[in-house]
């Protein structure tokens, strides 16, 4: 079967040489929006992303390619696409996860309430910010329904230099007791 195996729905693939294949690390993101032009002028203003000129090309040379931005020097992008007639405009709805050091983390909450919404359009506030027990989170959208989630995981330089300093009142999404059977403090 060329290396792969169905079990039960599930699939295991190994190479030719008896290794389990592994995903590589999160190269692009493919996002649709109306005008990409637009969408990266949003994205450098809001979130820091800038035009990756490596993949320039993409979007200057070919009809219907992608505008890639970075927030990242280019390890990580956002494959901005422009919706039409053969490519709807379609959401990004699971959420894509980006992950920052905590004075970052630390910036963008004290720059809310700004231009960045919530999942509902509702302008983010600081205390939209969800405690994970092991990291902080904000869940955002940018203003075509595409969702993103902005996490730190320096859990308690975030809780004391934060939450406490500025009174923010986090949300949490199951009981800090569920965190804590797991042998984690909470």
């Amino acid at each position: 079967m060329d290396g792969t195996e169905r079990r039960r729905g599930a699939t295991v693939s190994e190479t030719t040489r008896g290794r389990t294949f592994r995903m590589g690390r999160l190269d692009h993101v493919h996002i649709r929006v109306p005008d990409r032009a637009e969408a990266a002028a949003w994205y450098a203003e809001h979130l820091g992303f800038e035009p990756v000129e490596a993949y320039a090309f993409w979007a200057e040379g070919i009809d219907g390619g992608p505008l890639q931005i970075s927030a990242d020097g280019g390890a990580t992008t956002l494959a901005l696409f422009e919706a039409g007639g053969g490519h709807p405009m379609v959401a990004q709805t699971t959420g894509v996860a980006f992950s920052v050091d905590a004075d970052t983390f630390t910036a963008f909450a004290r720059s809310l309430p700004g231009a960045i919404c919530d999942a509902s359009g509702q302008a983010l506030q600081p205390d939209d910010l969800i405690d994970y027990d092991l990291c902080w989170a904000y869940d955002l959208a940018d203003p075509w329904g595409n969702r993103y989630e902005l996490n730190t995981y320096d859990y308690e330089r975030i809780r004391v230099d934060l939450v406490e300093r500025d009174g923010i009142t986090p949300q949490r999404f199951w009981p800090r007791e569920d965190f804590a059977s797991f042998g984690r403090p909470g």
